[in-house]
């Protein structure tokens, strides 16, 4: 799974991008916790083995989440979070709701470990994989999606197989069952690759450039020099 710390730096760029006025350090506080909800699988699958990236990496609480939000916020008469916490309140919660999807479980999912999108109605880890190509001999290729490609999964994605035959080592749980990982260490990683420390230097620069912003608008004297 890709590094906490990664989610988090994802979390905080979409925080900066799309909270709008609604942007200071609690709103950001409660998108980058959205980004990094979906990690918390790791420690449940201390008592749930095969739970990590597949029980809150799956697509029914968000999808529930967004279903509740859309009801709530756009159908219902009288929106009670809108009434509770007024237009910021809304757009927060719909933030928060894109940073664990995109932030939180699609570092996973386009990443090297997978994703058990459908847990548990259909158990198997999912990865996106591949590439896109304009040739001048081959035309447009693109290998994301293969169709008919067969695997113990029903969706036309790489399947890597299911929570038992398919181990995903964390600090919080190495997850050395017999067979599938014996003798795995307990590694916690901040950082993998260097486009993953890009990733996490930017929103920190971004952050701090933002929250400057933000403090030089409600100072006068900034304003007027």
């Amino acid at each position: 799974m890709a590094p906490t710390l990664v989610n988090a730096a994802f979390g905080a760029l979409l925080a900066a991008a799309l909270l709008g006025a609604a942007f200071d350090r609690r709103s950001v506080a409660v998108i980058v916790v959205a980004a990094v909800l979906p990690d918390l699988d790791a420690v449940a699958s201390l008592a749930v083995p095969g739970a990590t990236n597949a029980l809150l990496h799956a697509v029914w609480l968000p999808l529930a989440a967004g279903v509740a939000l859309y009801w709530d916020t756009e159908l219902r008469d009288a929106s009670r979070l809108r009434e509770r916490a007024g237009r910021r309140g809304v757009r927060v919660a719909w933030v928060a709701l894109a940073a664990f999807l995109v932030a939180g479980v699609g570092p996973d999912l386009f990443g090297s470990e997978g994703v058990n999108l459908l847990y548990p109605l259909d158990d198997a880890y999912y990865l996106v994989s591949g590439g896109f190509l304009l040739s001048t001999e081959d035309g447009v290729v693109q290998t994301f999606v293969t169709l008919g490609g067969g695997g113990p999964g029903i969706l036309p994605l790489e399947a890597l197989g299911t929570t038992e035959s398919y181990a995903i080592p964390t600090f919080a749980n190495p997850d050395g069952r017999p067979g599938l990982s014996p003798g795995a260490e307990r590694e916690l990683h901040l950082v993998r690759t260097g486009w993953q420390l890009v990733v996490v230097a930017a929103a920190g620069a971004l952050l701090a450039v933002r929250f400057r912003w933000e403090t030089d608008d409600d100072d006068p004297e900034a304003i007027r020099r």
